[in-house]
């Protein structure tokens, strides 16, 4: 009778982090995209408004990565955080059999799912269901003449700047005197974010965890291998 019970609340505690796990999933995703929709057909191309003189949304769109970066092909791009959300999915789900992994473990996993995730769907869907117009017109959703790109060729939505401070350098410094600096002068999102709060989560609390899932979800996949 104890083993049974002992059985039957450790699959319920799984299956409590698992749903646990993808609410907040889900959660991220529709705040960021609701975000992400309210900018694009609110805001025109450029277009900033100031919330605090250290916190600004501005609208801009990018082609690369978190931050704007530009790496890879567009479509590498979107094919490699599709193929990255598959892989955190079934990591997950192998890692909830796992014993002694803390849930912040799972919480950080799932923010990076739900980052890369949040940001492929503009890269799918935001070419196809929105336009580009000129400023200051703004973008409208399903428009009659079509979108502004194909299937997996839209932009990712930028709104989050943070512009805390700026000097000019001096002078004298050999290559950047004279030049303009700018601290924090990325623009991102809501997805980029999460993706960056759940990396630092398992960089900083969660690293043991993480090994120990690592280690005993693909020992577990080797073990199997080679029983067949």
């Amino acid at each position: 009778m104890t083993d049974y019970l002992s059985n039957k609340n450790t699959r319920h505690s799984i299956f409590s982090i698992g749903w646990q796990v993808a609410l907040i999933a889900i959660l991220i995703v529709a705040v960021d995209q609701i975000v992400k929709f309210y900018v694009k057909t609110h805001f025109y191309m450029g277009e900033a408004y100031e919330i605090f003189p250290w916190f600004q949304i501005k609208f801009i769109e990018n082609n690369g990565m978190a931050f704007g970066m530009e790496l890879f092909n567009k479509f590498i791009l979107t094919f490699g955080r599709i193929a990255a959300v598959i892989f955190f999915i079934w990591f997950i789900k192998k890692s909830l059999d796992v014993a002694g992994l803390r849930k912040g473990f799972f919480v950080a996993c799932a923010m990076i799912t739900a980052g890369a995730a949040g940001n492929i769907f503009d890269c799918v869907f935001y070419g196809e269901i929105f336009n580009n117009p000129f400023p200051p017109q703004h973008a409208v959703l399903f428009p009659s003449g079509g979108g502004y790109a194909g299937w997996f060729e839209g932009r990712v939505v930028d709104m989050l700047y943070f512009p805390f401070f700026s000097f000019t350098w001096p002078s004298w410094i050999p290559g950047i005197g004279g030049k303009e600096y700018e601290f924090f002068q990325y623009i991102f999102n809501i997805a980029d974010a999460s993706i960056c709060v759940g990396v630092a989560l398992l960089i900083i609390f969660f690293s043991s965890d993480c090994s120990k899932a690592f280690n005993a979800v693909f020992d577990k996949q080797k073990a199997e291998k080679s029983d067949n």
